[in-house]
Order: structure tokens, then C-alpha cells, then sequence
């Protein structure tokens, strides 16, 4: 049946094209995960012990978005004051902005806090919206930028997001610089068009990528419960890792810690977190259960042990 299905179709991440070849010269083939066809490619001989290609801290982000009240997040920040961390791990959570001082005066020093968007110069009579002077005034370290909430719902452009980040990382702040691709664009073989072409607004815009983090969170994958396969997500990862090297140097490449985002819970990010190039994670509703996001976070340990 799955034979039969798959000679019918003809969805997934690869085009035909040099740039894809030289990533991966072996044949593509099919699995089917959550009800959603996604084609991944061979993956590599697994190697004795698994390494991180980012030569940074695995990074993992808690975007709360809008959820929460005063009790609820005073409850989730008591659960993650009292757990246990992997301590090789940077963690960073995203509080409404409403709830920011209240996250950063009770939360432990162990995590940092980060907004979920900020404007793209100073403040000024722009209704509604949160400047990143505003931002460090309230202790906040990170952003995250160019989420696919913000290009989809609210609409915000790739050369926009990119100029936001830019002012974001002037003024002093840590950027989580997110990506990818919706389902129909994934099924059109266009994810790496459709990353590569967010990437370059970025590229084209930043002054340096030294305080950026890549969160790739593929949009049909963000609190739908499907999740790509670790191959799948590897590919993507590796994709970006070899387009930051051919585009801006190998060095950013080397250093550049690049996470995935879309539906990591406690139950899948052991498995994700052995690929060599996540990095880390972004994660949505699993971040708001002190006990499971704790799980991912400590999910540092598979990269430590036999594959």
C-alpha cells in the first residue's frame, strides 16, 4: 500500500539541484509519520558517539506566546526554579510581555528571559508596539524574531524581520532568529528555497551574527502535534549549516547554533537532540509544564551518549 501510495506522489524537501547534491549524494525515500507525508533522505552512518556541529551551548527557548496569567506563571516558574538542570545548557523562556517583570523578579538566575518581538527602531508613536530599549530596561537578554505567527498572521516581511533583527543586535540584544516553511511549500519541494530565502534577509541585514540563534520550525510541524523525523529535521539543519558557510563564512557556520522548533515534548526531543546539527530547541506549548520542559532541556545527555 505504502508502495503503491508513494509511486503516486511525489512530495518533500528536495528539487533537483548542485546545491542540494552536494549535501547528501544518496538516493531519497519515503516514510510516513503522523499521518503527513515527508520524505526524508538517507541519513549518514551513525558514528560512535554523538557531537554537536554548533560549537556553542545547546540552547533551549520556551516561547510561552499568548498564554498565561499571574497564578499560572507564577506556578511555572516555581516548577522550573525547583528542577533539576543539565548545567551545560543555556535556557532562555519567553513570557507575554506582560508577565516579563514578574518573570525576571522571580525566576532563578539559571534561566534568562527573552521577548517574543520587538519594533524595528527606537520607540516612538508606534502604537502597541514594545521597543528594545524598552526591553533591556526590563533585563530582558533575548528576542525572538521573524516567528511564523508574526509572517503569517500579522504579515511581517522577510526584508522586515531582517532590519528588526539588525536593530535588535545593535542595542545589545540576543537574537532567535526563526524560519521555515509552510506545508504546501513543503510539499512543492521548496523548503530549502523558502529557508534559504528568510536566511539571506537576515544575512543581508544583521551586523553580525555572533549573539543569533537559527530556530528552524517548519510551520506545518508548530502545535499541530506532527513533528519531523530527526532525519528530516537533521537534513534541514545541515542544509542551513552549508548555506551559512557557502553565503557567509565558515566560521559563522561553525558557530552558530541552529534549533528546531515544532511541537518538542518530552516524549520526541531525546531522539532529536542526537542529530549533529540541532542544536537545541524552540518550543511552544510543552514549555509551559515545568516538569516536561525541564525533560527537554535535559535532553543535552543524548548528544553524550552512543547512537
Amino acid at each position: 500500500m505504502a508502495t503503491s501510495l508513494a509511486s503516486q506522489l511525489s512530495v518533500g524537501l528536495r528539487r533537483p539541484s548542485p546545491k542540494l547534491d552536494s549535501l547528501n549524494s544518496q538516493s531519497t525515500h519515503s516514510l510516513f509519520h503522523s499521518n503527513l507525508r515527508l520524505p526524508i533522505s538517507s541519513s549518514k552512518p551513525s558514528r560512535s558517539v554523538i557531537a554537536m556541529a554548533g560549537s556553542g551551548k545547546f540552547f533551549v527557548g520556551g516561547n510561552w506566546k499568548c498564554n498565561g496569567t499571574k497564578d499560572s506563571i507564577s506556578k511555572l516558574v516555581a516548577d522550573l526554579n525547583s528542577a533539576k538542570l543539565e548545567p551545560d545548557v543555556d535556557v532562555v523562556v519567553a513570557p507575554p510581555f506582560v508577565y516579563i517583570d514578574q518573570v525576571k523578579n522571580s525566576i532563578t538566575d539559571r534561566i534568562e528571559v527573552s521577548a517574543q518581538n520587538s519594533w524595528v527602531s527606537k520607540g516612538g508613536a508606534f502604537t502597541g508596539e514594545i521597543s528594545v530599549e524598552q526591553l533591556k530596561d526590563h533585563g530582558v537578554k533575548w528576542v525572538i524574531l521573524g516567528h511564523s505567527e508574526r509572517r503569517h498572521i500579522i504579515g511581517e516581511k522577510d526584508e522586515f524581520i531582517g532590519k528588526k533583527a539588525a536593530y535588535a543586535l545593535t542595542e545589545g540584544l540576543g537574537v532567535i532568529a526563526c524560519i521555515g516553511e509552510l506545508l504546501e511549500e513543503r510539499e512543492a519541494g521548496k523548503t530549502f528555497d523558502v529557508c534559504f530565502q528568510q536566511l539571506k534577509a537576515y544575512a543581508d541585514a544583521v551586523p553580525s551574527w555572533d549573539n543569533i540563534v537559527i530556530a528552524y520550525e517548519p510551520v506545518w510541524a508548530i502545535g499541530t502535534g506532527k513533528v519531523a523525523l530527526p532525519e528530516q529535521a537533521q537534513e534541514v539543519h545541515a542544509a542551513i549549516r552549508d548555506w551559512l558557510q557557502k553565503n557567509v563564512s565558515a566560521e559563522v557556520a561553525s558557530k552558530t547554533r541552529i534549533i528546531y522548533g515544532g511541537s518538542v515534548n518530552g516524549g520526541n526531543s531525546s531522539e532529536l537532540a542526537k542529530k549533529e546539527d540541532i542544536d537545541g530547541f524552540l518550543v511552544g506549548g510543552a514549555s509551559l509544564k515545568g516538569p516536561e520542559f525541564a525533560t527537554i532541556i535535559n535532553s543535552v545527555t543524548s548528544k553524550k551518549v552512543a547512537a
